[in-house]
């Protein structure tokens, strides 16, 4: 399986469950990558990997005008009709981070959260964000750490999991500053800032309910599974979640990274 083909599956994936149940689980992430954009009323300002649009709506609240592009055609139906709710003037389109439609320089800002950080050209995807972001121009990410966390998650997941393509970058490689450097650093004067968006439930098998019914990866890889198979990856995922119960509840920690550059001229 190539890139192309990948991504044709990634843009179904993602739209197979009600995602926009999920951003309020990474808030904290949201609201860093908000900061750290600081739009201003009137800038031209773009949302990769948007999702359904939760950082969009955001920056639109601050007075941005607001672009949101998304592999997943689903995810963009549904961003359209939550900003169409809110009253909120957005313009949302289906696109791909590795080749944005856009002209150089469209944007004064240039943002996305634990979105771009899942395609699979990892120098596509730096290229882009530079290629569109005018000199002089911001640019803020938000990508879940390499350590611990989200990646963590993941590791259980991947015994169930095919294969990548071979020489796809790992999402989680965006989440080292080394990484980021090497990618970024010659278009943009960058800088680094952390924080954390724990993961909280009930239990584990309230966690596993909500990634299995809500988020395009588990619930496309759960129901994938025979039945056997799939009651493992469930055992699994919820076992995983419980080693972070307290008398609260579940409260996994999940450390991000927020990439923060200056577009160099």
């Amino acid at each position: 399986m190539g890139f192309e083909e990948l991504k044709k599956r990634q843009s179904v994936i993602w739209g197979t469950g009600p995602y926009e149940r999920l951003p309020e689980h990474y808030q904290p992430l949201l609201d860093h990558v908000a900061r750290a954009l600081d739009v201003r009323p009137g800038e031209r300002v773009l949302d990769v990997a948007t999702g359904t649009g939760a950082l969009a709506t955001l920056l639109a609240r601050a007075g941005g005008q607001v672009t949101g592009v998304d592999l997943a055609p689903a995810l963009i139906t549904t961003a359209k009709r939550l900003a169409a709710d809110d009253g909120l003037d957005i313009a949302y389109e289906v696109g791909d981070a590795e080749s944005l439609p856009y002209p150089e320089a469209s944007f004064d800002a240039v943002g996305s959260t634990v979105g771009s950080m899942f395609a699979p050209d990892h120098e596509a995807v730096a290229r882009e964000l530079a290629r569109v972001c005018r000199p002089g121009g911001r640019l803020a990410l938000g990508h879940w750490s390499d350590e611990r966390g989200v990646v963590d998650m993941f590791n259980v997941m991947r015994p169930f999991m095919p294969p990548p393509p071979q020489g796809a970058g790992s999402p989680f490689q965006w989440g080292n500053r080394e990484y980021v450097e090497q990618r970024l650093g010659e278009d943009f004067e960058l800088r680094f800032e952390e924080g954390d968006a724990p993961q909280v439930g009930e239990s584990g098998e309230d966690v596993w309910e909500l990634f299995s019914t809500v988020y395009g990866p588990t619930r496309t890889l759960a129901e994938s599974l025979e039945p056997d198979r799939r009651e493992e990856l469930h055992r699994a995922f919820a076992e995983f979640f419980e080693g972070y119960r307290d008398e609260q509840g579940v409260r996994q920690p999940r450390p991000f990274l927020v990439v923060i550059g200056t577009r160099r001229g």
